[in-house]
């Protein structure tokens, strides 16, 4: 699963330089044909690269509290599984289970 996480956050910033190339080449092209000028091309470009990195921010800010609240529900999942795997053993063998026992301690 960490694996597809990863390779879904490099595909998105390879995706990123693609698309900053292109922006490039295509401001380099505009200058060219003299529909824009350098320091507008310039300035179009950096406005671009800092609203890019403003919504990389926030898609990563939203996809690490997802990707941390998906592994708590699995946390919890997963802890009351063996809890119950844990009683259904010590029922088995006979034993008192851990939350037996624990209720009785004062």
């Amino acid at each position: 699963m960490i694996e597809t996480f990863k390779k879904t956050v490099l595909a998105g910033i390879g995706a990123a330089v693609v698309t900053k190339d292109k922006v490039q080449a295509g401001l380099e092209d505009f200058v060219k044909q003299g529909k824009v000028t350098a320091a507008d091309a310039r300035a179009i470009a950096e406005k671009l690269a800092e609203q890019g990195r403003r919504e990389f921010d926030d898609a990563s800010s939203k996809l690490g509290e997802r990707f941390r609240e998906l592994l708590a529900s699995f946390d919890h999942k997963y802890l009351e599984r063996i809890a119950a795997l844990e009683a259904r053993v010590a029922a088995l063998e006979g034993k008192p289970s851990k939350e037996k026992s624990r209720g009785s301690r004062p």
